[in-house]
């Protein structure tokens, strides 16, 4: 159980390093990804995003 805690850190910590790069490219800004302001704080739902990078996951892992 520590080992899967251990990687999911570890992953978390990777995908947060390389949101700005990956924003450069332009994730996060596609036409299904939703921005709103709730009682005064900026919420963003990246539907879109979120589909597209699964599916290059998805494709990377059935190649590897």
């Amino acid at each position: 159980m520590i080992r899967w805690l251990l990687v999911i850190f570890l992953v978390l910590m990777l995908i947060n390093a390389l949101t700005p790069w990956v924003r450069k490219l332009g994730v996060g800004k596609l036409p299904g990804d939703v921005r709103f302001k709730l009682f005064g704080r900026e919420l963003f739902l990246p539907f879109t995003s979120t589909i597209l990078l699964s599916l290059l996951a998805a494709a990377l892992a059935r190649f590897l």
